[in-house]
């Protein structure tokens, strides 16, 4: 098993857990535990994240000797109900799914205040994935690039097939081993497939319009999300959204058409695979009837241009070898 107290290259603990930065001041939010601490029969190892509502620790199991990652989420203001509601749909949708690609929440403990009351503190035991964010380790060529994405349209495939959309696709909710095994995480946001939010969700910098504009949440809804993302991590520039600009009202800016579209990928990275470049500004079309009609249509032309990739990549390996041993050199 790989050391889960790993430095990564940036001085921190390798979390694996919502992209968050590691712990450097508290928050004051939620009480914290400190490594060798006990808590529900597991035992604390180190506090490696932190969310506006919640600790996340790194913890083994005396009795599996498994290491798993535990969330911690507690209610203090009646604000915070949200992330109790946040955390329990996560599990609720976690339960519901069965894909590698998918990190998986294995045990929900809930607490309340009171015999009367409902849940205000809650711990979700999940899978531990031992990488790095693709937000602070975006993959280094087009062709690691495409990998990741293939594995995470087929993990988003697979949650659209059981009549759920992740609704909050974005490069913290990747991350990435040192293998180049993919999978998604944070399904706090997820919902039923037609959904229409009571409120605005989302990452402003990879948000659909319809996601604000609270319109119907549908798989097309994740192909832009992951489109989005794709375009950041190739790019290193965020595409324009539907989210109000600084001094623009929220009504001013439901007219889809005066959404600004984002320069082509090919235009900022000209040897870019031309088949790429089209997937990824299909992806990110404002009208969701001109996306891809499905995942599963991203994933399987992310594994033709996977494929054309590596042959051209073991073609110039090959011309290179030859090269290097022809007579005379």
């Amino acid at each position: 098993m790989p050391n889960p107290l790993r430095r990564s290259a940036e001085g921190g603990l390798g979390d694996g857990l919502e992209g968050l930065q590691f712990d450097r001041e508290g928050s004051g939010l939620v009480s914290e535990l400190k490594a060798g601490d006990s808590v529900e029969g597991y035992r604390i190892l180190a506090v490696i994240g932190r969310g506006a509502a919640s600790i996340i620790y790194l913890v083994t199991d005396p009795k599996s000797k498994q290491v798993h990652a535990l969330k911690h989420v507690k209610k203090h203001e009646s604000q915070d109900a949200r992330f109790l509601e946040q955390a329990e749909n996560e599990s609720r949708v976690s339960a519901r799914l069965s894909h590698p690609g998918l990190r998986r929440v294995e045990r929900v403990i809930k607490k309340s205040a009171g015999i009367f009351s409902g849940a205000n503190e809650l711990w979700l035991v999940m899978d531990w994935v031992d990488g790095t964010s693709v937000d602070r380790s975006p993959p280094r060529t087009p062709l690691d690039a495409v990998h990741v994405f293939h594995q995470v349209a087929e993990a988003l495939a697979h949650m659209h097939d059981q009549g759920f959309v992740h609704a909050d696709m974005k490069p913290n909710n990747i991350i990435v081993s040192e293998d180049g095994t993919a999978q998604v995480i944070d399904l706090g946001q997820s919902c039923a497939i037609g959904t229409v939010k009571r409120r605005i969700q989302g990452t402003p910098d990879y948000i659909a319009p319809e996601q604000v504009h609270r319109r119907p949440i549908t798989p097309r809804t994740d192909v832009y999300n992951l489109g989005a993302t794709m375009y950041w991590s190739l790019t290193h520039r965020p595409i324009p959204t539907a989210m109000p600009k600084d001094g623009e009202s929220l009504v001013s800016s439901l007219d889809d058409e005066m959404i600004e579209r984002p320069v082509p990928v090919i235009d900022l990275k000209p040897d870019i695979e031309p088949r790429l470049n089209e997937l990824i500004m299909q992806c990110v079309e404002v009208d969701p009837e001109k996306r891809p009609a499905d995942m599963r249509f991203v994933a399987d032309r992310l594994n033709l241009i996977y494929a054309i990739l590596k042959a051209r990549a073991n073609d110039g390996t090959r011309l290179a070898d030859a090269t290097s041993n022809a007579p005379g050199r």
